[in-house]
């Protein structure tokens, strides 16, 4: 399943979460995949979208990180993951 990872934190934070970053590259855990990672610049913070059979892969991916950063994580679905399951409504509604 996807989930879009957002982070923020606050401007105290923003050396620290630096620091990290570029010491780790912040790399998911191997049964989480990263399909891409965006940061906003001049703030801390960005999102990502990635894949993972668990959230608690995510979690334990994002706990590594929460002394810097709040997450908020949300389950995502492709154009063609909706439509199947939209057709799947329609046709049960008859």
């Amino acid at each position: 399943m996807k989930f879009i990872v957002q982070w923020k934190g606050m401007p105290a934070v923003q050396q620290a979460a630096i620091a990290r970053f570029m010491k780790t590259g912040a790399r998911p855990p191997e049964n989480v995949v990263m399909l891409g990672r965006w940061h906003t610049p001049g703030e801390v913070g960005g999102v990502a979208i990635v894949e993972a059979t668990d959230a608690s892969a995510i979690a334990k991916w994002t706990l590594q990180w929460s002394d810097l950063l709040s997450f908020t994580l949300t389950p995502a679905l492709t154009d063609e993951e909706l439509g199947a399951a939209l057709a799947a409504h329609q046709a049960a509604a008859g």
